[in-house]
């Protein structure tokens, strides 16, 4: 395994991570863990989330938890900080990329599409806040996407939320950065998960797709996640309102 960066900062931490069981989740929950964080991290997906949380073991919490919740998503919060302590790191992760066409997307379906990919993000980030304000500060890290940027055909909720999570991201750290609370986006490119290789990636996307970056390795989870180790470490002290992207040079 390459000798990658080991942050002392982030020893003892609590970090909470929603959607932590599949895709890059799976990969910021399992890095952390291996920096010596203490790691709570919640999915609907309960099955994948018991087996990751059981096979690291030390220092993992996990709950399965419907995100378009509020109340539940922040009752998983309250629970994971009396198990772990209070959350100083809090990576919203949590997404759905389903594809849809804009004209065939009624009022219901833009709102459920929002409800996954937008509000979490404000209800998570507004429940640490008083906590990370206590213990003298915190890194609040939102996962975006290159698509917000990009705006691809067929993605109009997913590209809308991504876009207000950067801007919303920009929003808090202004407000927050009295009380020493850092708020960064961090927006991937296209990563080979296991959705990806299910759903869409194709040799003629991925060709396609080679033509656009300038670095062609392909971009995998653990490459969001070491960007993500970063952000919320105190190597980026004086970093916050930020966007990082991470695309191999798509951008």
């Amino acid at each position: 395994m390459a000798p990658y960066a080991s942050y002392p900062s982030l020893r003892g931490r609590t970090v909470f991570i929603t959607g932590g069981a599949s895709g890059i989740g799976a990969e910021f929950v399992a890095q952390f863990h291996a920096q010596g964080s203490k790691v709570a991290f919640i999915d609907l997906q309960e099955d994948d989330g018991r087996t990751r949380a059981n096979r690291l073991l030390d220092g993992v919490w996990f709950r399965r938890c419907d995100v378009t919740d509020a109340a539940a998503l922040q009752a998983a919060i309250r629970d994971a900080t009396e198990a772990l302590g209070a959350v100083t790191v809090l990576i919203n992760n949590v997404a759905n990329d389903t594809r849809h066409k804009a004209v065939e997307t009624d009022i219901a379906a833009w709102h459920r599409g929002l409800a996954v990919n937008l509000d979490p993000t404000f209800v998570a980030a507004t429940t640490v806040y008083p906590m990370m304000k206590a213990a003298g500060g915190g890194s609040i890290v939102n996962v975006s996407s290159i698509n917000a940027i990009w705006g691809p055909a067929d993605m109009s909720t997913y590209v809308a939320a991504k876009g207000a999570i950067n801007s919303l991201s920009k929003g808090l750290a202004r407000e927050w950065g009295p009380d020493r609370i850092r708020v960064n986006a961090l927006s991937p490119g296209w990563v080979i998960t296991e959705r990806q290789l299910e759903l869409w990636l194709t040799p003629e996307a991925e060709a396609d797709w080679s033509t656009l970056v300038a670095l062609k390795d392909r971009l995998m989870p653990a490459d969001i996640a070491r960007a993500a180790l970063f952000l919320a470490s105190d190597d980026s002290a004086m970093m916050t309102g930020q966007n990082m992207i991470v695309d191999a040079g798509r951008l």
